[in-house]
């Protein structure tokens, strides 16, 4: 017998669909569910490797963090990689099967996709009590309803209950909640259940009467209304979505241990993808990172980051371009600390070979570190562990590029040259120890009194963070009717709302 299900959709993105969804998951498991996350179609340049080596979104593995779960490739069969406006590299199942361009990709491609997304999720239902799947986007995108294998489409082949989270913090919620439902065909709006506000500020009794009046006009409930609450941004799924220049990490607002502050610049490069390896410095106290664009704003950094990207030569041509090549080569200069992280480990590096991802040929790298990148179409997808600077580390690789290290110290995969450090390893500096020797390291070279704390715990934190959102679920929403739609699908009898989606 199949476990219960649910599809938690939006009225845009970012509307607050992936923190729902953990925080759905996290409040089930701890009332003794056994749940699975799942999103069937992922668009992000976030990502991680599984055990079993698999690539999926870091959205769904945060959410099977949430769920207590060790995240699958059958979580999400779907991932695509933008490498441009208009083309994303497809990955299947966990491996890239190839570029496609957008109007590829929707004009057939998706569709032919639904039988393996439905198959995938029947698989997680048989061994789960329940499964909570994220939509993408709105599922009132009329324009694609026809292929749609993440929205309405999976939720119409597997008979989904759908959940329409809407963020009041923009403003016009109630017309979203509405419109969303007007523009559906009548055989979706049969399957969407009702609504859940999130990020409100102030008193819900003024809210009330509005709700009252969507209910009237739609014959469906809201299922709770969500405070807002700072911090919960965790894994976000696009570093396309928004321009990150000036944005800062949530940092803990605990004073500083030692008497001064690290200031930590990441360079916002094209196609950024992963900039969620930042979190970890930001989790402790006296760390300060944010995003940058300019060469000016790398000068009172104590430590300068350049990212993982799905664009090497894109990205090494925009530090050119930008004048921040040269604020990094000056950097080195004067021995002041640079981190590159995996495409940024490669663009620091004396030469890059791409006849994969740019088709650019031989391309001149910054010439930091002595480091020869040959791109190949195979990608790594792994799960390393070592040692760097005696502390224990783990981490997940996900690159074409392969280095070829001249020279220096050996750092992780990559390698040192005074304070430039550069590794294909993603998530290094979650590893607790490890990240409070490096940081030492980035405060005696940038001349900073700064002392780590004794006893950050990242993935405490990123626990404590979980919970919250299975607070905020278990608090603010009502669960006894969640957990019927859940168990019995959508009801039955719920009124079709003109004028449904166009023929």
């Amino acid at each position: 017998m199949s476990g219960g299900g649910l599809l938690v959709a939006g009225t845009t993105s970012d509307a607050g669909k992936s923190v729902v969804t953990a925080g759905i998951c996290r409040w089930l498991v701890r009332q003794g569910v056994k749940v699975a996350p799942f999103k069937g179609q992922n668009m992000s340049l976030n990502s991680f490797v599984t055990r079993e080596g698999a690539e999926i979104g870091r959205a769904q593995a945060m959410q099977a963090q949430a769920a207590r779960v060790e995240p699958s490739a059958l979580m999400n069969p779907v991932l695509l990689k933008p490498g441009s406006d208009r083309s994303s590299q497809v990955v299947l199942m966990g491996k890239p099967v190839g570029e496609l361009s957008a109007r590829g990709y929707h004009g057939g491609r998706q569709a032919a996709l639904l039988d393996t997304v439905v198959g995938c999720l029947e698989e997680l239902r048989g061994s789960y009590d329940a499964v909570i799947c994220e939509g993408a986007g709105s599922p009132a995108e009329i324009n694609l309803r026809r292929t749609d294998i993440v929205n309405m489409g999976i939720a119409r082949a597997a008979r989904l209950p759908v959940l329409v989270v809407g963020d009041i913090d923009r403003g016009g919620v109630f017309a979203s909640f509405f419109g969303t439902t007007a523009l559906l065909a009548p055989e979706d709006q049969e399957l969407l259940a009702g609504y859940l506000v999130n990020k409100f500020r102030g008193d819900v009794s003024l809210l009330e009467p509005g709700l009252d009046m969507l209910k009237d006009l739609t014959g469906r409930p809201a299922y709770g209304v969500l405070p807002f609450q700072h911090g919960l941004g965790i894994d976000e799924e696009d570093g396309l979505r928004v321009s990150l220049r000036g944005s800062v990490r949530e940092s803990q607002t605990t004073a500083p241990v030692g008497e001064d502050v690290l200031r930590v610049a990441v360079c916002a490069v094209p196609l950024m993808s992963n900039f969620t390896d930042v979190d970890a410095l930001a989790a402790e106290p006296g760390v300060v990172v944010r995003f940058v664009d300019r060469a000016e704003e790398l000068v009172d950094a104590d430590l300068v980051v350049v990212p993982g990207t799905r664009g090497t030569v894109k990205a090494l041509q925009w530090l050119r371009e930008r004048g921040l090549a040269g604020a990094l080569a000056r950097r080195a200069a004067e021995g002041r600390p640079v981190l590159g992280i995996c495409g940024g480990f490669q663009v620091l590096g004396e030469r890059i070979e791409d006849d994969v991802e740019s088709r650019a040929g031989a391309v001149d790298g910054l010439g930091l570190l002595p480091v020869r990148v040959r791109f190949e179409r195979e990608k790594t997808l792994a799960r390393p562990v070592g040692e760097a600077l005696g502390e224990r580390v783990e981490g997940y690789e996900i690159h074409h590029g392969v280095a070829e290290i001249a020279g220096g110290e050996a750092f992780l995969d990559g390698c040192r040259v005074g304070s430039v450090w550069g590794t294909h390893w993603h998530g290094s500096l979650e590893a607790d120890g490890f990240r409070r020797a490096f940081l030492r390291e980035v405060a005696a070279a940038a001349g900073r009194r700064f002392v780590p704390a004794p006893d950050t715990s990242f993935g405490a934190l990123r626990e404590e963070q979980l919970d919250r959102l299975g607070d905020l679920i278990e608090e603010h929403a009502d669960t006894d009717a969640l957990w019927r739609l859940i168990e019995s699908g959508a009801p039955s009898g719920l009124p079709f709302i003109p004028p449904g989606a166009p023929a």
